[in-house]
């Protein structure tokens, strides 16, 4: 138990970071839960596609879906 009492010492203002934002946005960050949404969301589109001709194409992709992202969790 020493070691993992000076590991949590070391990295508390980490793993509580969360609670310098608002209340109303604790509930999103301390949960995966909407990275494996979003993760899912990714997946799915690129299925849908298959096969992209150039690297460019999913990274357009990738960053369309993270942009929509951004905005829906800025609201």
């Amino acid at each position: 138990m020493p070691k993992l009492t000076t590991l949590m010492d070391g990295v508390e203002q980490d793993v509580l970071a969360y609670m310098t934002f608002p209340m109303q946005h604790w509930t999103k960050l301390h949960s995966t839960s909407p990275i494996e949404r979003l993760d899912g969301e990714i997946r799915r589109r690129t299925e849908v596609v298959g096969i992209f001709p150039k690297d460019g194409a999913i990274v357009r992709l990738g960053g369309a879906l993270l942009a929509e992202q951004n905005v829906e969790w800025a609201v």
